[in-house]
């Protein structure tokens, strides 16, 4: 970004091999002074940018592609069985017309000789902690929007690092490729809203800028869709009101799209300006864990689901652990053959997140549902988060047989990190309808 409709003035440029940075660049260099790579990020507002967005490529599939390398030139996809969904696809996968959410059915129709990879949600968590810990380096100001991506603040930085937020967050890109195995897009902009767009315009391994002077013209012609939070409901909403670009929506006061569409509509007014006021929060907190499978054939009998629902009770204990809560409301998803969704919720007097408290509450849920009816779905979820240490271990142990449940817990959780998920599990888990 930075040459549309202005005329050049000095600007800075950054060479995305050697990391050269130019503080005094007339125009867009062809190559890097220092080493000839082609064509620098160059941009008028190159050292004073600092807010940022960093998302991680096809992050599920770049993993199992780090961990397996014969898989480098193969189309791979991260999700379910046939009836499952796609979680991620890599980008050779993408080029098929694979996407996240899409059916697996209709993934592997367009692309046969996909391989397919069951999600490893631990594994893909652990990865995101490791990227995050290298974001702290950089600056205190993160905020995590998931595992694979967060908004970075390195306002007033660039005294301790020697170097604007730019060059910082090129070498932060570089060490996550050489030390991690995986590569990162980055934005760079003057507020969330941009930063978050402009990290998504080269993917993969895209280096973007949007400044403050070119933020308007840049947005013009783009699609309502572009704005986050826009939804297919609201985009049609708007097209027929003859809305289409975000160019259309700058012409319009905030009075009037606020007497059309509410507060949303006064939320439009401002982005489509590309006015965002939302500071970086590193208080950002979790809302809910949750873990849930797609079966491969529809269950209906209350053994077989009792049998999934402690494997995904194992998988949400270690899941709650990772992320260092625990919570006191457990939640139930159950999806019909027909694709109704069930959703059960029980209140807890306190907060949990040993396996065993996990599967017996989940049951309780399970139970009244069990009337014939054939599932394909069930899912485990965890909220009203709070920290570990809010699970009191005098009450925590009183229902579970002492601290015996939490020893064996964690043991089985040293087992698993060391040798895998497959390494060892309880009675309850090895045979489906012997809970």
């Amino acid at each position: 970004m930075g040459e549309a409709g202005e005329k050049e003035t000095s600007g800075a440029s950054l060479c995305r091999r050697c990391g050269a940075l130019d503080r005094a660049a007339p125009a867009p260099p062809a190559r890097c002074a220092h080493c000839t790579a082609p064509r620098p990020v160059w941009h008028r507002e190159l050292t004073g940018l600092s807010i940022a967005h960093i998302d991680c490529d096809a992050f599920y599939a770049a993993i199992e592609k780090r961990d397996n390398p014969s898989l480098q030139d193969q189309p791979v996809i991260i999700g379910g069985g046939r009836r499952g969904v796609v979680s991620t696809a890599c980008y050779i996968a993408r080029t098929y017309g694979i996407h996240s959410a899409q059916p697996m059915f209709k993934a592997l129709k367009a692309c046969p000789d996909a391989v397919v990879i069951r999600p490893d949600m631990d594994k893909y968590a652990a990865v995101g902690l490791q990227i995050r810990r290298l974001m702290g380096e950089l600056t205190p100001l993160v905020e995590p929007l998931s595992i694979d991506e967060a908004f970075l603040d390195l306002t007033g930085t660039e005294r301790l690092h020697g170097q604007p937020a730019a060059k910082s967050l090129w070498a932060l890109q570089q060490r996550i490729e050489q030390d991690i195995g995986v590569t990162v897009s980055v934005g760079l902009s003057h507020n969330k809203f941009l930063a978050k767009v402009a990290s998504d315009l080269e993917k993969p391994r895209g280096f973007c800028l949007i400044g403050a002077a070119e933020t308007k013209a840049f947005l013009a012609p783009q699609p309502i869709a572009l704005i986050w939070g826009v939804g297919r409901a609201m985009q049609s909403k708007l097209a027929r009101d003859g809305l289409h670009t975000i160019g259309q929506l700058q012409r319009l006061s905030p009075r009037d799209l606020a007497n059309r569409y509410g507060e949303l509509g006064l939320r439009l007014a401002h982005l489509a300006q590309g006015e965002d006021m939302r500071p970086v929060k590193t208080d950002r907190q979790r809302k809910s864990v949750s873990a849930e499978t797609t079966f491969q054939e529809d269950l209906s009998s209350l053994d077989d689901l009792k049998a999934e629902l402690w494997r995904l009770a194992e998988k949400l204990s270690r899941r709650t652990k990772t992320v260092g809560n625990a919570g006191s409301t457990v939640t139930l998803k159950l999806k019909t053959t027909d694709f109704k969704i069930r959703t059960r919720s029980l209140s807890l007097p306190r907060p949990i997140f040993l396996s065993d408290e996990l599967y017996a509450n989940g049951v309780k849920l399970l139970e009244p549902e069990v009337d014939g009816t054939a599932f394909r779905l069930l899912g485990l979820g965890l909220s009203s988060l709070g920290p570990l240490a809010s699970a009191q271990p005098g009450d925590l142990f009183a229902d579970t047989g002492g601290e015996r449940a939490s020893a064996l817990d964690a043991a089985v959780d040293r087992i698993r990190d060391r040798y895998g998920i497959e390494a060892i599990g309880k009675g309850r888990g090895l045979r489906r309808g012997r809970p």
